[in-house]
């Protein structure tokens, strides 16, 4: 889903840099579907961080649990007061809660952002809910809502509320999706 919503991004007029801790993953990627579009592929940390304009928004499109909280920790001495870090991954609302709080603690903005849609809508409009640092919000507000599907003429991205609130919106979209529609499917057959 990365890959996608960095097109995705880059479509819609935006500077993307991107990261990946297998160099030739990176490598493939911008010097093949991204190489047409204003993607720049980074090799470290340290390079993603020097690239991009401040205030700094990294989107972490990682694995949900401790995989989020290594990336975080070995960016945030990297990143300065008022960057931003969204995490797009399926994320427990409780660890967006702690993450939201600890960050705040380093002037470093927060965002839970559930994304529904998969990888095709991460490439043509995704469902976005994002959720954190209102602050943050404000600086991301037109990327999301550009790159977002649209529906009867409004993006499908809103913002949710403090904290943990966009993970815990994907949350319940997913037990409606998976537990709802599954049992309505069951009973028609």
């Amino acid at each position: 889903m990365g890959r996608n919503l960095a097109l995705n991004i880059a479509d819609h007029g935006y500077s993307v840099a991107v990261y990946n801790r297998t160099r030739e993953r990176t490598d493939e990627f911008v010097t093949g579907e991204a190489r047409e579009l204003p993607i720049i592929g980074v090799h470290t940390l340290g390079e993603l961080v020097q690239t991009l304009e401040q205030p700094r928004i990294v989107v972490l499109m990682i694995k949900a649990g401790e995989a989020v909280d290594a990336q975080i920790e070995a960016l945030v001495p990297l990143l300065d007061t008022g960057d931003i870090i969204i995490d797009g991954g399926n994320s427990q609302f409780t660890d967006t809660e702690r993450r939201t709080t600890e960050l705040a603690e380093s002037g470093i903005h927060f965002i839970g952002m559930g994304i529904s849609g998969g990888e095709e809508g991460a490439r043509h409009g995704p469902s976005l809910m994002p959720g954190g640092s209102a602050v943050a919000w404000r600086h991301t507000k037109d990327i999301f809502t550009s790159i977002a599907a649209v529906a009867d003429g409004e993006p499908c991205c809103e913002w949710v509320g403090p904290g943990g609130a966009g993970h815990y919106v994907k949350m319940v979209y997913n037990g409606i999706e998976y537990g709802d529609m599954q049992v309505i499917a069951e009973a028609y057959d």
